[in-house]
């Protein structure tokens, strides 16, 4: 879309309509309720911290290590016409990627959490993995741009086939033909091979980005075209959020655009937590584990895991709390001492006032008995020996 889609937007610019041009201000624009129609567009990058190699990173990329497949060339191996002459090839690396091998990544549950609150429309990816299926993702919740290793069919008289043969096929590394003997084709997963068409699907629902309240693109160079195109889509008041190991597709030139320049993984992380869902998100990812021998972690190992100076303080808190308990019970038994007190006080000066005159008591004699009833003596004089004789009370 021109110098406007290249150029990164100046900083000092404010956004239209994010309060800020942060993940905190993506978060509040979410929280408030104004992205409920969101677009997730995802690549390679957001299966590689679950074992699956891009297609294309030097050294570290799928058709950089496909040397021992003694393919012509690398992207042979998805090649519908190499495919045709031999199929062996892709049968030996679908053995290595099938489904059922690799454990969905935080970022897939990510979007299936985006889902189960009512936010995505969407889901676009060019992969093949089926991870976010693993993950809980309906399947009609996600374009599959390239197609995946989720159906598979005859290239021929496009029959589809059973799911519980191909596994067996393939874990065999067997190569499956056509259930129709009269056409014995042979027969591959619905991925998009060099020399087909995208699937039906894809351009069915090209428009849904122009309908989006945001758009989170994620682990995708936005090199191979018709996918590369969808960003551009969205519309120009609308947030987009890349997140990245770098810059890509021009993300960054609209006054709304979020960068989060950094794996995959870590960046949903910042979100989830931004958007108060970190906790909720580690527990739906940790359920993706169980299937492969990964056990969710029990609450009471949390201590456990706690450093030295977490535990710490945690003794000086349940300490400081005990002090303080043990204080205000302090506090309260001496007030009831001080309460009894003074009633049983209050009870003896009465009873000894209802005694009447008692005549005059031996000043310093705490044993006298009083004084008879009526004589002129100190009345109270054995409670108040302090009075001195000839004084009345």
């Amino acid at each position: 879309m021109g110098q406007e889609e290249s150029t990164p937007i100046d900083e000092s610019s404010p956004p239209f309509t994010l309060e800020t041009r942060t993940v905190e201000g993506l978060a509040k624009y979410i929280k408030d309720g104004r992205a409920r129609r969101i677009v997730v567009m995802s690549g390679a990058g957001i299966s590689t911290s679950a074992g699956i190699p891009d297609f294309r990173s030097p050294d570290t990329g799928l058709y950089a290590n496909l040397a021992r497949l003694n393919l012509p060339y690398a992207e042979a191996v998805f090649s519908i016409d190499y495919f045709r002459q031999k199929p062996e090839p892709f049968y030996e690396l679908a053995s290595e990627l099938f489904p059922g091998k690799f454990r969905p990544t935080i970022t897939h549950s990510f979007i299936t959490l985006l889902h189960r609150k009512g936010l995505l429309l969407k889901h676009f990816t060019q992969n093949i993995d089926c991870l976010d299926r693993e993950a809980g993702l309906p399947g009609e919740m996600t374009v599959e741009a390239h197609g995946s290793f989720a159906t598979q069919r005859c290239i021929d008289c496009k029959l589809p086939y059973p799911d519980d043969e191909m596994l067996e096929k393939v874990k065999n590394k067997d190569i499956p033909c056509c259930k129709n003997e009269s056409c014995n084709g042979l027969v591959k997963p619905d991925i998009v091979f060099f020399g087909e068409a995208l699937p039906a699907e894809f351009f069915a629902n090209r428009e849904l980005p122009q309908q989006a309240d945001l758009a989170i693109i994620m682990g995708s160079s936005l090199t191979v075209m018709p996918f590369a195109g969808l960003p551009q889509l969205v519309r120009e008041e609308t947030p987009r959020l890349l997140i990245n190991l770098e810059r890509v597709g021009g993300i960054g030139s609209r006054r709304d655009d979020v960068l989060l320049l950094e794996d995959c993984d870590s960046g949903v992380k910042k979100l989830a937590e931004a958007l108060g869902w970190l906790e909720e998100l580690e527990e739906m990812w940790a359920t993706t584990g169980v299937k492969f021998g990964v056990e969710p972690e029990k609450k009471e190992e949390e201590g456990m895991r706690k450093s030295k100076d977490e535990k710490l303080e945690d003794e000086i808190t349940k300490l400081t709390k005990d002090v303080d308990e043990t204080l205000l019970l302090c506090e309260k038994h001496e007030s009831r001492v001080r309460s009894d007190f003074d009633r049983e006080a209050k009870k003896l000066l009465e009873k000894q006032m209802k005694m009447g005159d008692s005549g005059d008591e031996q000043e310093g004699d705490d044993d006298a008995p009083p004084a008879a009833e009526g004589s002129k003596g100190h009345r109270l004089s054995h409670v108040f020996g302090h009075l001195k004789k000839g004084s009345s009370l």
